[in-house]
């Protein structure tokens, strides 16, 4: 009947704890709400300024617009002449591409939540090989211009300037032919119908953006460079770089891209229309039909201007150790009630519970205040001086009471370190399990459990 009574106590107790779970994951599901609240305010940010950049080019593209005349029959059989009309466009990709920006990262606030942006101060020099237009039956070649592509031409900041081997060329808004494929800016070169020398294309810009920008290696050779005062940049997309260097001054990235490595190319060829012969090796363009497809995504170098572990993370992160908390405080009173013969009702266990629950929602409310270490702090204080003053009275003693503190602060000075160790997170953690572990095994390893049992009140 004692071991009954005391099988019973541990139920109980673990009835508690999963009764505690209800609290976690409704607090888990407050910080996925602000999460998403954080994500419509970068969204609503992106639309008044500019969203993420995507830059591609300098491009060479020539313009052309075909007319033939085609006998054919109509549908009463009668044979008729019709004037079959197509415009396309050639596009010539540089041999070489040097590209060198300063990224310059700043703050949007939008109520409690702020979202990254930056501008984006480039100097791009584009090579160019000769250009010989193809002749082709009723073809009639227009005016040739540059292109730069770009995802949000609104994060353009003041008039870019280019150059065409020296020569200053007016840029105008969209890209021509090109303009149901991707937005951005050109300037007219050359003469309708003539063929283009080799030339040499200087661009001179600051573009702002949201987030990210990613820089389409579209040469031959391809040479980017980015420096910024960020400290903690996200490099992504198909090219990581060749090259960094992070210290307290921000970062300096370089890559070093050969058209053999990417498919940038193919992807912007593809994504230009449709092909109506294979594009040849070496600087000779593409040709493409003129259609109402949308421009596929390009592969690209890409920087984010990321928090790695934001608050969000952090305190989703400690909140999955919440469990964890409760049980070995559980596992304390536990070890207090059948050790010294002090009775604890299960209501006193659920209140010290909630309390330990309340921690981590005081924190994701303080860390959208005020810095994430202070909000720890004063969270943490918080929680363990209510936890102190309670226990003094359950546990009938404030030398108990200031024992269960210094477990909780050990804890809690823990649980931080772990936040602050993205990379040995998991090996701290279990580390912790297993040290915790081995001191409740090293306690009661002279327990006489059944003796514990009949002893029971």
């Amino acid at each position: 009947m004692k071991s009954l009574k005391l099988l019973l106590r541990f139920l109980t107790v673990g009835g508690l704890v999963l009764l505690l779970l209800i609290p976690l994951m409704m607090i888990r599901g407050v910080i996925q709400d602000r999460e998403l609240y954080r994500a419509q305010a970068e969204h609503r940010v992106s639309q008044s300024m500019a969203g993420p950049q995507q830059v591609v080019g300098p491009l060479r593209v020539v313009p052309w617009r075909e007319e033939r005349v085609v006998n054919a029959v109509n549908e009463n059989g009668k044979p008729e002449v019709r004037r079959d009309v197509k415009e396309g466009y050639l596009v010539q990709m540089p041999t070489s591409l040097v590209v060198d920006g300063r990224l310059q990262p700043g703050e949007r606030r939008i109520g409690l939540y702020t979202v990254n942006v930056y501008e984006w101060k480039a100097a791009m020099k584009a090579d160019f090989a000769p250009l010989q237009v193809p002749a082709a039956d009723g073809r009639r070649y227009g005016q040739p211009y540059v292109v730069v592509g770009m995802a949000d031409v609104r994060g353009l900041v003041g008039t870019p300037s280019l150059k065409v081997d020296g020569v200053p060329r007016t840029l105008a808004a969209g890209t021509g032919a090109m303009s149901s494929r991707m937005d951005g800016i050109h300037a007219l070169i050359g003469t309708p119908g003539a063929s283009l020398p080799a030339s040499r294309a200087q661009l001179e810009m600051t573009l702002a953006g949201t987030q990210s920008i990613g820089i389409a290696p579209i040469a031959d050779s391809n040479d980017i460079t980015m420096s910024s005062p960020w400290r903690q940049p996200l490099f992504g997309g198909r090219f990581l770089p060749n090259s960094k260097t992070l210290d307290g001054t921000g970062f300096t990235a370089r890559w070093q891209v050969s058209s053999l490595a990417s498919a940038a190319q193919s992807q912007l060829e593809s994504a230009s229309g449709k092909l109506t012969q294979p594009p040849s090796l070496g600087a000779t363009p593409s040709e493409y039909v003129a259609d109402d497809g949308s421009a596929s995504a390009i592969d690209s170098a890409v920087v984010s201007l990321v928090d790695t572990v934001d608050v969000y993370t952090q305190v989703d992160r400690a909140s999955k150790y919440g469990i964890l908390f409760v049980v070995l405080t559980f596992v304390g009173f536990a070890l207090f009630e059948l050790i010294k013969r002090l009775p604890i009702h299960p209501l006193q266990y659920l209140l010290v519970g909630l309390a330990l629950a309340v921690f981590f929602l005081l924190l994701l409310s303080l860390s959208e205040h005020i810095a994430f270490w202070q909000a720890y702090l004063v969270s943490a204080a918080a929680c363990i001086g209510l936890q102190f003053f309670y226990l003094s009275g359950v546990l009938q003693s404030w030398l108990r009471a200031a024992g269960f503190a210094t477990m909780l602060t050990a804890l809690y000075g823990v649980l931080y370190l772990l936040l602050k160790s993205e990379n040995n997170a998991l090996l701290m953690g279990s580390l912790l399990l297993f040290g915790i572990l081995a001191v409740i095994m090293w306690v009661t390893r002279k327990v006489d459990w059944y003796a514990l049992g009949t002893e029971l009140r």
